[in-house]
């Protein structure tokens, strides 16, 4: 994990908060599209659409899960998680829409 930390240290801390916001972000949307596409592909299983559609969406989401997953160490250390809130963080991106609920809740200075 330092080698992770050690590139992101380069980067000020807003334009890495930024960057995981729109990654939350990001993520939720592309679950979004990748269950549209599991629902197509039970549809039609042949179609030649759904194939395409469900292998683009779904390397699509998995470069977002990628990158929440790499961002979350550079954010625990910004944001002081302990590590239960940290477990929590990690355990969110397996849950449908959780990463919003992240940026949202825990992601902020200001919480209690």
């Amino acid at each position: 994990m330092e080698f992770i930390e050690k590139y992101f240290s380069k980067y000020p801390q807003e334009k890495i908060i930024k960057w995981f916001k729109q990654i939350c972000l990001a993520e939720a949307i592309s679950w979004f599209f990748l269950f549209t596409a599991m629902t197509l592909i039970r549809i039609d299983p042949e179609g030649i659409f759904a194939i395409i559609y469900i292998s683009t969406i779904g390397s699509i989401h998995g470069l977002f899960f990628t990158l929440y997953l790499l961002f979350l160490p550079s954010v625990r250390k910004i944001y002081s998680w302990d590590d239960e809130d940290s477990v929590f963080a990690l355990i969110a991106a397996f849950f449908p829409f959780a990463t919003i609920w992240i940026d949202k809740k825990l992601a902020r200075f200001d919480r209690e």
